[in-house]
């Protein structure tokens, strides 16, 4: 298989929010079934494009890379082919590396409901760097028109997003919607997604209405509790940029990892420079 056919994997397993992991080897000497530049690409169902020379060490390799979809790390690999007896994958009495580079999706946005905060959000996520996707089941509101910041409209009902929308592990879901029949038809699948973070917008009552609605449906209580409602941090938002603002802050602290506490701080210069005396880094 050429590096063009490689690549182009690649760019389809990225349209469709797909991860794979990218091997290729990139030194060799002695004997060696296949050369540095060699390329082969995994998928998370084990299954590969290309080759790096077959037998156990490319069987090595595919197991190596369906660990590192996991942590979205790459790894770098060396291999002696020389002594089974001692653990080497081979015979041939070469040696080479290889190098493993998960290829992860996109992060993306999700906008579920397409009214003034969607079309706000939908903005906002793009101008961060996110790639946007958004859906209604108004198609006067679901469109490049509406929204020219969206990568891709999906003008269905709710009952029908998770099933054609694809949602991977770096999906966040907003769900901005109209009211609580939306949330309570979309929600049980949104839930059986891979999706790290799922919001609805809304009061607490409105949530409240929501969840006992979806509990009578069978959904488990710990299950609910993945769904950030209501939604956002709590800014005073009015304005439906405010509100983007506010969904959008909660996101980046979810996807950061971080507490999204203020970061006002009352120290002193010494107390402010780190145990080797160079002052802290300014957060990015």
């Amino acid at each position: 298989m050429s590096d063009v056919e490689i690549y182009q994997a690649i760019l389809d397993a990225k349209e469709r929010g797909q991860s794979v992991v990218l091997a290729t080897i990139t030194r060799d000497s002695g004997s060696v079934p296949r050369h540095a530049g060699s390329k082969m690409l995994v998928y998370p169902d084990g299954s590969i494009k290309g080759t790096i020379g077959g037998g156990e060490m490319e069987n090595r390799v595919i197991k190596r890379a369906l660990e590192l979809l996991e942590t979205g790390q790459p790894d770098n690999l060396h291999y002696e082919m020389v002594d089974p007896a001692r653990g080497d994958p081979g015979v041939c009495g070469g040696q080479l590396d290889v190098f493993l580079e998960p290829i992860m999706p996109d992060p993306t946005v999700l906008v579920i409901g397409c009214g003034h905060v969607g079309q706000a959000l939908a903005e906002l996520a793009h101008w961060l760097g996110f790639r946007v996707l958004a859906t209604d089941d108004r198609t006067d509101m679901c469109n490049p028109e509406k929204l020219p910041h969206a990568d891709a409209c999906y003008p269905i009902p709710p009952t029908e997003i998770a099933s054609t929308i694809p949602i991977h592990s770096r999906t966040y879901i907003a769900a901005v919607t109209r009211g609580v029949p939306f949330d309570v038809a979309m929600l049980p699948d949104l839930l059986e997604t891979p999706a790290p973070y799922i919001g609805v917008i809304g009061s607490r009552r409105r949530w409240a209405m929501a969840i006992k609605q979806l509990k009578e449906q069978g959904v488990a209580e710990e299950t609910l509790a993945r769904v950030h409602a209501p939604i956002g941090l709590e800014l005073g938002a009015e304005t439906p940029r405010e509100i983007a603002v506010s969904i959008m802050a909660e996101i980046l602290a979810h996807r950061n990892r971080a507490s999204a506490e203020p970061m006002k701080w009352m120290g002193t210069p010494q107390e402010a420079e780190s145990p080797a005396g160079e002052p802290e880094a300014a957060p990015e």
